[in-house]
């Protein structure tokens, strides 16, 4: 009978993912494997020695009754910063199953910001329940940092950093760094305070290593600083580094004392975060929904979305309502009404999606709105002539009608001025009254560009052929 060790030999040498990058699916086999059979030894073979992202992946393909016992097996040699790789959802979940004394001993050797991660979601008596059993400065430390408000500076920070005096020489910061074992895992500045920690200066690592030891800090520290306050939002600290090209910033609190360092891979994760909110907000799904969720959630976060385009679609039912008697006695109206309608859509979502992005970004502010907007008004008047001529020319020959063509024409033009202008209109008014316009603006534009367009097309047309 095979022991352990025969058993992690026998294991065939899978790689965890293929060449363009995805899970290989005989990998995780193996793993279920190890699993089923209880081979701790085999699951440390295959797991221990991944990378935390590549651990998520694994741990995210699993079922969900087998990912805790993946961690139960593992033991020491599971790496906690891997559930900061995975979906909230499923984070939640296996930490529901997980022992509070397991938590707290995961958490324990993870750099500050990954620790508050895996713990913000929890309740607050099962936060309570972990932190009470890690050691007294951590404890005091995390509670600081899940006490600020979420998706804050605070939050994402990590309050381990390297701080000397002024008074401090470049030789004894080096022997310092060298002697002291509980340094960040990575660095790129040396920041200089005073007695009460408040914020001096900073000093380049580079600048530090290539400077004789002699020299004392206060000749090399520069005073340029970009400090974010702790409770500062996420975005806006995002759009800092973006803007000034940073690798860190110190994060201060609101007496100025330095607290924490937020560095560029966890602007990295933000940016991906609000971008990926965005996308889903202009699609109408909640930014908290994930692949993960179950059906119930999903289709009940969908809801208020779909609710919403219905009270769009019933207005537009009710504008074309009005006009029965035109479309009766016109067929080819009830033919080509829907291509108006599609085609102001379009060109609505395009303006808005363009809009919503600037103003996420701040391109789009006071100083260049005027001109933004008039250029999206020729924007849509150019492209309204183009489409004009090209449906009405169609229409025309198909249903042999030459003035159908101008009516079609002329409705083209509306609708896609009434896209342009509605697009960008919209997404700032909204934004005047502090409703973000990445999940409002839809159904709006949505709503301007069906009535206006059905309005348009159908109004000329009963005008022109004296259809009421």
């Amino acid at each position: 009978m095979l022991d352990e060790k025969d058993m992690t030999a026998t294991l065939p040498a899978v790689a965890p993912r293929d060449d363009e990058g995805n899970l290989r699916a005989d990998y995780v086999g193996e793993v279920v494997k190890a699993l089923d059979a209880g081979n701790a030894v085999a699951l440390r073979e295959l797991v221990g020695e991944l990378h935390e992202a590549d651990a998520g992946a694994v741990i995210e393909a699993l079922d969900p009754e087998l990912r805790p016992r993946l961690i139960a097996l593992m033991g020491a040699d599971f790496d906690f910063t891997a559930l900061t790789q995975v979906d909230d959802t499923v984070r939640e979940e296996i930490l529901e199953e997980l022992p509070p004394a397991t938590v707290a001993e995961g958490v324990r050797d993870l750099d500050s910001d990954d620790a508050v991660t895996i713990l913000e979601d929890l309740p607050k008596e099962d936060q309570a329940e972990i932190l009470e059993q890690l050691p007294a400065v951590e404890r005091i430390a995390l509670k600081r940092s899940l006490d600020y408000p979420e998706n804050s500076a605070g939050r994402l920070m990590q309050d381990e950093f390297i701080a000397v005096g002024l008074d401090w020489t470049v030789g004894q910061t080096i022997d310092y760094m060298r002697e002291t074992p509980d340094l960040p895992e990575r660095f790129w500045e040396i920041y200089v305070a005073d007695a009460d920690r408040k914020l001096i200066g900073v000093v380049a690592l580079d600048r530090l290593l290539r400077t004789k030891r002699p020299v004392p800090i206060e000749d090399l520290f520069e005073e340029d600083l970009r400090p974010v306050k702790a409770t500062d939002d996420q975005e806006e600290v995002a759009r800092l580094f973006e803007r000034y090209d940073l690798v860190s910033a110190p994060v201060v609190d609101n007496d100025d004392r330095l607290v924490g360092v937020i560095t560029f891979d966890d602007i990295v994760d933000v940016i991906e975060e609000e971008a990926e909110e965005d996308i889903k907000a202009l699609g109408g799904v909640s930014g908290e929904e994930e692949l993960s969720d179950s059906v119930w959630t999903t289709a009940r976060s969908r809801l208020p979305w779909l609710l919403a385009n219905l009270m769009t679609a019933l207005i537009s039912a009710w504008v074309i309502s009005n006009f029965e008697g035109a479309i009766g006695k016109m067929v080819a109206l009830a033919v080509l009404m829907p291509i108006v309608a599609s085609m102001g859509g379009n060109a609505g979502t395009q303006t808005m999606t363009v809009t919503v992005r600037a103003l996420a970004t701040r391109e789009l502010s006071s100083a260049n709105t005027v001109r933004i907007i008039r250029r999206e008004l020729f924007v849509g008047l150019i492209n309204g002539l183009v489409f004009a001529g090209i449906i009405g020319a169609v229409a025309a020959l198909t249903f042999n009608i030459t003035d159908l063509g101008f009516v079609i024409g002329l409705a083209m033009v509306t609708v896609l001025v009434a896209a342009a202008l509605g697009g960008i209109l919209i997404p700032l008014m909204l934004t005047k009254l502090g409703v973000d316009p990445a999940v409002s603006s839809g159904p709006f534009v949505t709503t301007v560009t069906d009535v206006v367009g059905f309005l348009s097309f159908l109004g000329i047309a009963t005008i022109w052929f004296g259809l009421g």
